[in-house]
């Protein structure tokens, strides 16, 4: 960033509170569901320290004067600083806080169509994430169930939710006990990415170990998955909305049953790759995941070259 850009620290400050509605950053953080607000306040306060070294966050600054000199020196540094996939994912938030500052009339449009006319950074091609193996899943049961304590078998229903349903870790933390069909396996995502709702399917062998769960933590209404004390009781409340507490508990398990690393999301990616495997259509997949396309879902493909070969050796020479 260019000695010019943080020597206009003092135009781009807000030097007077500006009520929450017509606040461009809250109005955008507003329309987001809890677990993306927290990542996408993170990216703003990000990009406001840099236009000002560190004197502005999200809410003081003033969205409305950046134009497109201010929004190509964000490009470029976080292009420096970056990958890719945060890169652009910060300019998406950029790009929207700008956006509810001309629907607000604080930027005229000339101005605006300018300052989002940046282009997304292009990635290395890499995919993200990885699949689970079959032993790696099985490893990490059998660790839960060496045990069968409260927090164990709790554990153990929430790999077989985010491996048999493919659901997001945000999703799995809004789930209530009458989300869940006991009889059919159906589980109902009420609020998915989005707002989306969406119903998915535990396989029996995925129910018995949630069923295990559900005798320790009883019938009683409330949230399907919630922490457990030191002591093994049951704490009948939700896990924190961002999903953090399941990150957590899967990092744990990870280690204990010493398989390399990995997140919640590849548990999805892991669903997408095997319903891609045993022949579904990408279309069926796309909507037992939740996802806006099917070009998200591809992405999501972890079979690896292995498929390609197969399908090759399958064409024939000669007619």
């Amino acid at each position: 960033m260019s000695y010019l850009l943080y020597s206009q620290a003092q135009q781009l400050k807000l030097h007077e509170p500006v009520p929450v509605t017509l606040h461009p950053a809250a109005v955008y953080l507003s329309s987001l569901s809890q677990g993306s607000r927290r990542s996408m306040l993170s990216s703003l306060n990000a990009i406001a320290h840099l236009l000002t070294e560190g004197e502005c966050d999200a809410f003081s600054l003033d969205w409305s004067k950046l134009r497109y000199h201010h929004t190509a020196a964000v490009r470029t540094a976080l292009k420096q600083r970056l990958a890719p996939a945060t890169t652009n994912k910060m300019l998406v938030a950029l790009r929207r806080v700008l956006t509810e500052a001309y629907r607000l009339d604080l930027i005229d449009a000339k101005d605006y169509h300018k300052a989002v006319d940046i282009a997304n950074v292009k990635g290395t091609g890499q995919l993200r994430g990885r699949a689970l193996t079959r032993a790696e899943i099985e490893s990490l049961i059998e660790c839960c169930y060496q045990r069968r304590d409260a927090i164990s078998l709790r554990d153990a229903a929430v790999i077989a939710i985010l491996r048999c349903g493919g659901i997001r870790r945000q999703e799995i933390v809004q789930l209530k006990l009458e989300d869940l069909d006991l009889a059919t396996g159906e589980l109902t995502i009420r609020r998915g990415k989005g707002g989306k709702f969406r119903l998915v399917y535990l396989t029996p062998e995925a129910m018995d170990m949630v069923e295990d769960w559900l005798e320790i933590r009883g019938k009683l209404p409330g949230p399907l998955i919630c922490p457990v004390n030191k002591g093994g009781k049951v704490i009948l409340r939700h896990f924190a909305a961002d999903g953090d507490g399941i990150y957590k508990l899967v990092k744990a398990r990870a280690m204990m049953a010493g398989v390399k690393h990995f997140s919640p999301h590849d548990f999805r990616r892991t669903f997408c790759s095997d319903l891609l495997a045993e022949g579904e259509d990408v279309f069926t997949v796309q909507e037992l995941a939740g996802h806006a396309s099917p070009a998200t879902t591809a992405k999501y493909d972890r079979r690896g070259e292995g498929r390609k070969r197969r399908a090759v050796k399958r064409l024939k020479f000669r007619c």
